[in-house]
């Protein structure tokens, strides 16, 4: 994980500290399922996630572009966005409580759980591929609702 002010650049560095002050849960977990899914489960335990699943976005992901255009804007969900990344990587550039912008590029083994009603928005890299386990408790809380101009 690599995480930065997004008006600043790679140098001026987030710690993992602040993430958390702003409600941003960042941890670092094996790859192997056999040591994941117990955080996992502890995770979805302690938060009412009921549901899991895996998702993956490739070059070859048919309507890629269409796909990440619904998330490329800032927005919210009524739920936690979690997500632990398995393979290849991806960007989320979440608002602060102070209405400044951080940059949190997340790649294989990072696990990351994006407040609920937290403005940000997911982009890929250019490698453009990522494969996530997801946590949720609801289906519908996936539903962007777009930050007003």
């Amino acid at each position: 994980m690599r995480a930065y002010w997004l008006n600043e650049g790679p140098s001026a560095a987030i710690d993992e500290a602040f993430l958390a002050s702003q409600g941003v849960t960042y941890e670092r977990l094996p790859l192997d399922p056999a040591a994941y899914q117990g955080p996992l489960d502890a995770l979805k335990a302690a938060n009412g996630y009921i549901e899991q699943d895996i998702v993956q976005l490739a070059p070859d992901t048919p309507n890629l572009d269409a796909i990440c255009a619904k998330f490329d804007k800032e927005h919210t969900h009524d739920d936690d966005e979690v997500r632990f990344v398995l393979e290849g990587e991806g960007i989320f550039d979440i608002r602060t409580t102070d209405d400044r912008m951080m940059r949190v590029v997340v790649e294989a083994g990072d696990l990351i759980v994006v407040p609920a009603d937290r403005h940000h928005l997911f982009l890929l890299t250019e490698k453009k591929h990522i494969r996530c386990v997801r946590l949720f408790q609801d289906a519908a809380g996936w539903v962007p609702h777009y930050r007003a101009a």
